[in-house]
Order: structure tokens, then sequence, then C-alpha cells
């Protein structure tokens, strides 16, 4: 039945593929000058406790408890003739089986006027978000297999986010700004990047890209939104935080959104494979050595350079949208010596990862510990890695030592081959949408194969990575060949990147002449294959003398600004419900008699923490860090939650309320 869906959803997007395509995306700027825009928001969080998190891959970093609320934003584009949109999702990846999902869903809503040619998914690559929600093994080993809650938390809130930007449509302007920021990334692979030719290696003087690109969305004349392009890695917080966070990009938006609710502030990545935000080099320092102020400053570096970008767009942008996928099997390109160093013709083989790529980057965190001394139920499921490393395969992906060869990993491939490559116009504003994680010189390349083929300034192709499914690294053949940790996770060998050159520019020649391309070869569904073999809630209790909600710990009678205010409760497990576009935490403040909330676990100042207390009963532990700017008065902390019960299984919602206290 899955594949069945599968070649549905194909032909669902054959009948509009010409409108989309043909028309409506001539790179000669002509075309409409006037929008329609829309923007919204939604939430993607996960289960706040006992689910593994999607980025370091270590098993034991399980979530528990939220810092920031993980949501995704979306802007639609309308210029009369096409249609786009953008969404991007503060996730650690965006996985083939969401893109799917989605746009299953978007296809029976909409009727076809959105499909996967002119949508386009992308992720923050936060390392504090809830894994689980892919269909490929590679990257559920951490979450111990496919975890439905996650999956459907992510895939409703992307589409609620699209639609939400659907019904906000209204005419609106475009206008591109830019910016440089120097100090919120470094190159954590500098040897590798030194191999590069010296007219790659010259165009980042200082080894990392800098550029700040921004989207500015009017309506009606007024601002509504903005999409800021910046490559640094989501690895602020570290593989010993349990915490869900959006981390820095996650900061940014907040720190924009906070003084205009009806602002959509989206930070997006670009080509941010070895740009690490921690400044030292090591995980969790620089700026300062505290994870939580890392994440915060860096954050608000990228919010700052973003609102002088956007400042500087005052010039409304014209020109069409429009957008062009095809899948291409990764695993078997032939690649043309226009796009390879030494001129020869050469192939991509199947997938594979090497030895480096196990031990992690040690600036950002080590990786997953497969092999000798693993005890994964998963990886027990699925066999073990006894698997012998074929010949051929070891040749082909040289001078990679192979250490699992992923595509050919029984009883199926543990990462996806076919995948979606997609180049999307936005005005005079083209994304080069991989499904992967590009270092600066592999998206330099990329973006100077697309331009020259679009006839446009380099500045105005950007790569947008981390889109619309997740493949690991793309370095170039040179970084290839130092095999540290981002070569290593370069899955189809040496070639990899000059085969994604050479498709990316067979789109932009496709665009440039208003053509269609063929769909290619359709990614298999993959539902199914994986079991959850996390252990679930089997019930709740109380301790004893209590209930859920009651208070545990009192706050103090009051606080200072700048002071830290805690409050415990009797609760219950989160998975119970994970209150997608709620919280589980509320700061009130009385407001003429009324309590009015002010903060809850999407701000930056909250923090909820959640542990087991015995074998059924858990507590929950929240803090507010008390702002510098927030009125004197009288608070109070709210928590909600849910208990299940023994034998029947029911859920029941309680809320536990903290005494009041004075803010002097």
């Amino acid at each position: 039945m899955p594949v069945a869906r599968r070649h549905v959803l194909a032909a669902a997007v054959a009948a509009p593929l010409a409108a989309t395509m043909l028309g409506a995306t001539p790179a000669s700027g002509q075309g409409s000058t006037g929008y329609r825009v829309g923007r919204g928001v939604a939430d993607v969080t996960g289960p706040a406790a006992e689910n593994g998190m999607m980025g370091y891959s270590m098993p034991q970093q399980q979530t528990a408890g939220i810092h920031l609320r993980t949501l995704a934003r979306a802007f639609v584009v309308d210029d009369g003739a096409g249609r786009v949109v953008f969404v991007t999702a503060e996730l650690g990846a965006l996985f083939q089986s969401v893109h799917q999902e989605v746009m299953r869903r978007l296809i029976d809503t909409y009727d076809g006027l959105y499909t996967e040619q002119n949508v386009l998914l992308n992720a923050t690559h936060t390392h504090a978000a809830c894994g689980g929600d892919s269909h490929y093994a590679a990257y559920d080993l951490a979450t111990l297999g496919f975890q439905e809650e996650v999956f459907e938390a992510v895939v409703g809130g992307i589409t609620e986010a699209i639609g939400k930007a659907h019904d906000d449509l209204r005419p609106g302007t475009l206008a591109l700004g830019r910016a440089e920021l120097t100090d919120a990334s470094v190159n954590r692979s500098r040897s590798a990047f030194e191999r590069n030719p010296r007219q790659d290696t010259e165009h980042f003087p200082d080894a990392i890209d800098p550029a700040v690109t921004v989207l500015r969305f009017a309506q009606g004349g007024r601002d509504v939104g903005a999409i800021a392009w910046f490559a640094t890695h989501g690895t602020s917080m570290t593989n010993t935080n349990r915490l869900i966070s959006s981390d820095n990009k996650g900061y940014a938006a907040f720190a924009w959104e906070q003084d205009d609710p009806e602002f959509v502030a989206c930070f997006a990545q670009t080509n941010a494979a070895d740009m690490s935000p921690n400044l030292d080099l090591e995980p969790g320092t620089g700026p300062t050595d505290d994870e939580f102020d890392n994440t915060r400053i860096i954050g608000d570096r990228q919010f700052r350079a973003a609102r002088t970008a956007f400042d500087n767009a005052t010039t409304p942008m014209a020109g069409p949208v429009g957008a062009l996928l095809s899948y291409v099997d990764m695993s078997e390109v032939t690649v043309d010596g226009r796009f390879t160093p030494d001129g020869e013709t050469h192939r991509t083989c199947t997938a594979a990862i090497g030895w480096s790529m196990l031990a992690g980057s040690t600036e950002d965190g080590p990786g997953i510990p497969i092999g000798e001394g693993l005890r994964n139920p998963l990886w027990d499921w699925l066999g073990g890695a006894d698997v012998p490393i074929p010949p051929q395969l070891a040749d082909e992906q040289a001078p990679k030592p192979v250490a699992v060869p992923f595509g050919a990993m029984p009883p199926h491939p543990w990462c996806p081959e076919v995948l979606p490559l997609q180049l999307m116009r936005l005005g005079e504003l083209y994304l080069v949408a991989g499904p992967a994680e590009y270092t600066i010189v592999a998206g330099l390349r990329i973006r100077r194969a697309v331009a020259a083929e679009l006839g446009v300034p380099l500045e105005n192709v950007l790569m947008q990575g981390y889109a619309n499914a997740y493949s690991q690294y793309v370095t170039t053949p040179e970084e290839y060949d130092a095999q540290q940790y981002e070569g290593a996770s370069t899955l189809f060998g040496r070639y990899t990147l000059p085969a994604y050159q050479q498709e990316f520019t067979r789109l932009a020649a496709a665009m440039r002449r208003g053509r269609r391309v063929a769909l290619g070869p359709i990614p298999p569904d993959m539902s199914g294959t994986l079991p959850d073999l996390q252990p679930g809630v089997v019930f709740d209790a109380a301790p004893p003398g209590h209930d859920f909600g009651d208070v545990l710990t009192e706050p103090a009678s009051g606080y200072h600004r700048g002071e830290r205010v805690t409050a415990e409760f009797v609760t219950g497990h989160p998975k119970n419900d994970l209150r997608r576009g709620g919280t589980f935490v509320e700061v009130q403040r009385l407001v003429d008699g009324r309590w009015v909330t002010v903060a809850d676990d999407r701000h930056w100042a909250t923090r909820y923490h959640w542990a087991r207390t015995g074998v059924a009963s858990s507590k929950a532990t929240i803090t507010w860090d008390v702002p510098a700017g927030v009125p004197t008065g009288r608070y109070r902390i709210v928590h909600n939650g849910d208990w299940k019960a023994a034998g029947s299984g029911k859920i029941t919602p309680f809320a536990g309320i903290s005494r009041d206290f004075l803010v002097a």
C-alpha cells in the first residue's frame, strides 16, 4: 500500500507541473512585480521526555524537558502566474519520510496546488530537537527506532504552518538585503579546506562564509516577515544537554519576534557543513564556557546582522517565482569531465561512511559508538555490524576507509540514495536546495555553476542545505581526500560534489529556457520498515500523599530582576500529550485582578525540566530567570500536564499553580 501511495503522489504532481515551471521561471527578470505573500508559524516539538535527540547520534542523549520549543516557519509567494512555498523547521534534519508525507497531505488538501515541485522544506540543523522521524536506520539508531509521535508532530506542524501562510496571502512586496557576520562561525575542518585550489580559498579569506542574506516581506507597506540565511552549525548546545532547544538560530528568531508577535523571523542555513559556532573549536566553548550563553550570544549576533541586512533591503524586487525539482539516484551518476578536477569522466557509488565519521566532529561533539561495545536494541534488530565491505565498493570509495556500507546494508539500505534536487526562484534570488550538508567551498562551486548557467550574479544564488531529505555531507574532492569527519560522511564517494554540480546545472539550464525536467526515479516509501524499541508510558502514579499538579517546592515570596524563580510540581509523563501548539509552562502576572500569561516554554527565560522520581512517578522543575525589563508586580508559575491511569490507560489533563510572589 505505501508504494502505491507514492506512485499516486508522482501522478498528482504531473498535471500541475507545466503550470508550476513554464512561463514562471525565465531568468530574464521579466514577470510580475506585484506579489501576494503569506507567512505562518506552527509547533513541531516532539516528546519532551525519553526521546532520543537528532544530531549528535548519542543514544544516551534523551530529552528531559524544554528550553525553547521548536517551530516551523512557512512563507508562500505568488506572482500571479506561479506560486512557491518555503519552510524552515527547527529540526536536526528534514528527512525524506517527512517530505513525502507533507506532500501527500498538501496534495490531498489543496488539490495539487502545492506539490514537491514548488514546495521547499528545510531544517535549521539544531542538535537539540527530537529524532526518530526518518524511515532509514542510520538516522534512527540513537532513538531506538522510528518514533511515530515525533513524525506526526513534525509533519503536522509543517503542514499547519503552510496552511497558515496560504490563508495569510495578501498583496505585498519582496526586497533583498545583505550584510556580513564574522564572529558567529569558525571553520572546524581548516586543514581540509586548505587543500582546495587558491581560486576557492581566496573567496573565503578567513575560511568562513560571512554572508548574511535577508529576504524582506511586506504586506500593504507593513513589514511582516524575513528569511535570513547564514552558515553556522546548530551545535551551540552540547551533547550533554537534554532540554529541547532550537539552538542559536532559534534564539535569533525569538529575539526578533518577541517585540512583534505578528512578525515571522526565519533563520535558515546555507552551506554550513564545516562552519561551527564553537569559536574555540571545542564543544560548548567560545564566546564563553556556558552552552546556554553561547547559544544566546551566537544567536544574537545572527539576529543583529540580519536586522542590518533587513534595513539594507529597501528596493522592492521584481521578477517571477518558480521552481524545478528532479529526483536523482546519487549512487549511480556518471559525471562529465566538465565538473571533475581532472577533466575525466567519473561515477558516484553506493553510499558508505568512513571511520572518521564514527569518531564525530571533535569541535562540536563525538559521534555514535557504532560497533564493538555498543548495546543498541535497534542495532541488534538490524543484525549488527557484521557486514563485509564489497571490494569494489572499497575501491570506489577510496581513499575513504569504509566503516559501514549504508547503501548495501540488510535488510534495507540505511540511508536514502534517490534524492530530491530542487532549484527555486524568488524574484531575483535563486535557491539551490540540496539534501545534505555542504562545505563552504562545495557550496561555492555549485553556486558558481548555477549562476553561470543562469547568467546571474553569484550573490543572487544561495546554497540551501538540509532541504527535502537528508544524506549527510558533501565535500569537494580535495577535501574528501583528507578524510576528516566531513569527508568520511560524504556518502557517494570522491565525486559526490561534481555529481551535484552537474545535476544542478541541468536544472538551471531548464529554468533558463523555461522548460520542464523529468521527475526522475521515484524514491521508495520506507514507512513500516523500522520498529519502535523505545519503551513507552505504561502509567503514571503520584507519590504517596500527593496528587498530580501538587507543588513540591514553592517559589520564594519575592525576587529581584535577574534572579531565578524555581518551582517543582508532581507531574505525569510528557509523552501523554506533547501539547503541540500549547505549553507545559506559564509565567503569569496579576493585571487588574486577572492572571495574564507573560511567558511560556517558547521563551528564552523559562526552562522545564522533567525527571523520574520512581518507577511511575515524576516531577517537573520549572525555572524562570526574571528578565531585566519585566514590570514589578505579583507573579505565579503554572505547570500544565497530563497523567495516564493504570489499567484503563485514560489520559487526564491537570494544572498545578504555585503561590504568587513579588517581583520588586
